[in-house]
């Protein structure tokens, strides 16, 4: 049954428009995390693949191509490959944040143990990798293989950034850029890379997936204390896990001492005691971090909007920029 495309949510559009090429990814998704030898491999990938995710990233992959004209196969097994990383990064993620649940679902490090989460998104790695070379393309190559260093550096910055009250909002936006941003201007680039576009629109692409994909990490981190069951957030888990986030690096600018020191005990110190999360609430409440931020993640979708106008004119150019749009009104 067709969507009805007046209520239908801009990747909901996306996806019924693209729905033989996502179906095309799903197998190739499917037949190479198989392993003849280890079949853990197969159970834990399948544990996260089929976890109703939305498929984001391969999907604005495949958006490109088809928006750039191209005709050919290879967009396939590209949006495949930036899956693949997504899920590396997901199961590598879970680990070092010790979490007990994803998408309303206990995580494969909980299900499974740490080791079989590790290596199994070094599998996946791997056969990321492996898709990657096949279109024969090395600016292709270049570009994911450069997001996956990227990924990984921005993630170890976050180790020493996150709990450390002097990281500022430079050093958050390199984080974020790294950790998230770097997967999604991938994804974006080499659909214009291999349908073999003029280097100001693949430029344009980057932009965009650059700017979405920074908006999309704001928003994620101020769903943590604005969400709700319906946005798939546990409101708390980032302060929690004394994670420094938007919201957060804006409170502490504008702290007192004894609002600092709060923070130092909760973030820096990890000693959190009950009523903590609501008194943080308060704080960021009283000095309009949330908003701060909220209006951040509108100027950088504003952004992405704005390197979507460098590219010609397509009916999924404006799915793209409903996208961006939408990204951000999850917090409306």
């Amino acid at each position: 049954m067709s969507l009805d495309n007046a209520v239908a949510k801009p990747h909901e559009r996306l996806a019924e428009l693209l729905a033989a090429d996502l179906e095309a990814v799903g197998e190739v998704i499917r037949g190479r995390m198989a392993s003849k030898h280890a079949p853990r491999i197969p159970e834990v990938t399948a544990h996260l693949v089929d976890a109703g995710g939305k498929r984001l990233r391969p999907m604005l992959t495949l958006a490109c191509a088809r928006m750039c004209g191209y005709e050919g196969a290879d967009h396939v097994k590209l949006a495949a490959t930036v899956e693949f990383i997504h899920t590396a990064t997901l199961l590598h993620d879970d680990v070092v944040d010790e979490s007990a649940q994803r998408r309303g679902r206990p995580t494969a490090n909980l299900l499974w143990d740490n080791k079989s989460s590790v290596l199994v998104g070094d599998y996946l790695f791997a056969r990321a990798f492996q898709l990657m070379v096949e279109p024969g393309d090395l600016r292709v190559l270049d570009i994911l293989s450069n997001a996956a260093a990227t990924i990984a550096e921005g993630e170890v910055l976050q180790l020493s950034a996150a709990q450390n009250l002097a990281t500022d909002e430079a050093v958050y936006l390199q984080v974020i850029r790294g950790k998230t941003a770097a997967l999604f201007s991938a994804a974006t680039e080499v659909g214009g890379v291999i349908a073999g576009r003029p280097e100001e629109e693949i430029k344009a692409l980057f932009d965009f997936g650059d700017a979405l994909g920074v908006a999309f990490q704001m928003v994620d981190d101020l769903l943590d204390y604005w969400g709700s069951e319906a946005t798939g957030k546990n409101v708390g888990d980032d302060f929690r896990e004394r994670k420094l986030t938007l919201p957060v690096i804006k409170a502490v600018a504008q702290a007192d001492a004894e609002e600092r020191a709060f923070w130092k005990r909760t973030i820096e110190k990890g000693r959190q005691e009950d009523g903590d999360l609501a008194q943080a609430l308060a704080l960021l409440e009283r000095h309009g971090s949330l908003e701060a931020a909220r209006q951040d993640a509108l100027d950088w979708a504003d952004r992405a909007r704005d390197a979507l106008t460098r590219l010609p004119d397509h009916p999924i150019r404006a799915m793209l920029d409903d996208l961006a749009t939408y990204v951000v009104a999850r917090v409306n």
